[in-house]
């Protein structure tokens, strides 16, 4: 019975995680297009090397294969989702940082999704730039992903380095 408790402790911390990820990303989201609604701004410079400009992305990571056909978009959306799927059942079985690294991307691939199913495109708006040169335009979600791909990357470091 004391186990099942701390596993279900465990499970409410880790879907707590997930759900602030969702939720900062979101709020981030609807702050820059509320912003542009009642503004009009579409860029506003933070810093030297950072600015926040609304685009929308209907393509997958960073803008890649974007398209202006619904079928197309439809199908990288239905492919994102299966995999989203896969990354949880993997995150389920998974422990430690492995599992930390997945929640990550769990938790930012629901933001994207919910964007894609919500506007059918999603709001990115950092813009990270050093004198001409711009960085792909990203949201909150990708930055969670990336870390979370991150990680997996360092684990498998450490393992190929352990088996040496």
């Amino acid at each position: 019975m004391k186990d099942m408790v701390k596993v279900h402790r465990k499970n409410i911390f880790y879907s707590l995680i997930i759900l602030i990820i969702f939720l900062i990303d979101r709020v981030t989201k609807l702050i820059m297009i509320n912003f542009y609604d009642l503004y009009g701004e579409r860029n506003y410079a933070l810093t030297s090397f950072i600015n926040l400009e609304l685009i929308w992305n209907s393509g997958i990571a960073f803008g890649m294969l974007s398209f202006e056909k619904s079928f197309y978009y439809n199908l990288i959306t239905l492919i994102i989702i299966i995999i989203t799927i896969i990354i949880f059942i993997v995150m389920v079985k998974s422990n430690g940082l492995q599992k930390y690294g997945l929640i990550m991307i769990f938790g930012g691939s629901i933001g994207n999704i919910s964007d894609r199913l919500l506007y059918s495109s999603v709001p990115d708006f950092i813009d990270i730039h050093f004198k001409n040169f711009h960085w792909f335009i990203f949201n909150v979600a990708d930055i969670f992903i990336s870390l979370g791909v991150l990680i997996l990357i360092y684990l498998e470091f450490i393992k190929e380095k352990s088996h040496d």
